[in-house]
């Protein structure tokens, strides 16, 4: 039986969200969606997230943006950055801070789950 764990996924376009929660919760893994950064930092379930997949481009503020609260929190899942806009800056500014990737869309889901796979530990 495959362990419970709690994945977030923060992510503004409600299609790509709503894919990658299904496929999170194909292999029986619990999952929460929010549709902003400010959604997820005000939901109370940042402490109980074991991996978060965040969207870097959104509306408000940025993923990467989120991911630099987090840190001065003090607490950060493993993250899972996804982007359709891609950039060098970006992408070294996230796995610098930590990332666990960095991928652009569309992206396979065989890699998001080996990512989530590895956030929590699993072979």
């Amino acid at each position: 039986m495959t362990p419970v764990a709690l994945v977030s996924i923060v992510e503004d376009d409600e299609s790509v969200r709503e894919a990658i929660e299904s496929l999170i919760r194909s292999v029986g893994w619990d999952v929460l969606t929010f549709d902003s950064a400010n959604a997820f930092l005000n939901s109370g379930a940042v402490n109980q997230t074991r991996c978060l997949i965040s969207d870097v481009t959104m509306p408000g503020m940025s993923g990467i943006e989120m991911h630099a609260r987090l840190l001065a929190r003090g607490y950060v899942p493993p993250t899972i950055f996804i982007t359709a806009y891609p950039t060098a800056s970006d992408e070294a500014t996230a796995l610098a801070n930590g990332a666990l990737a960095y991928f652009e869309k569309p992206v396979d889901s065989a890699l998001i789950l080996e990512k989530v796979r590895q956030a929590l530990g699993l072979p």
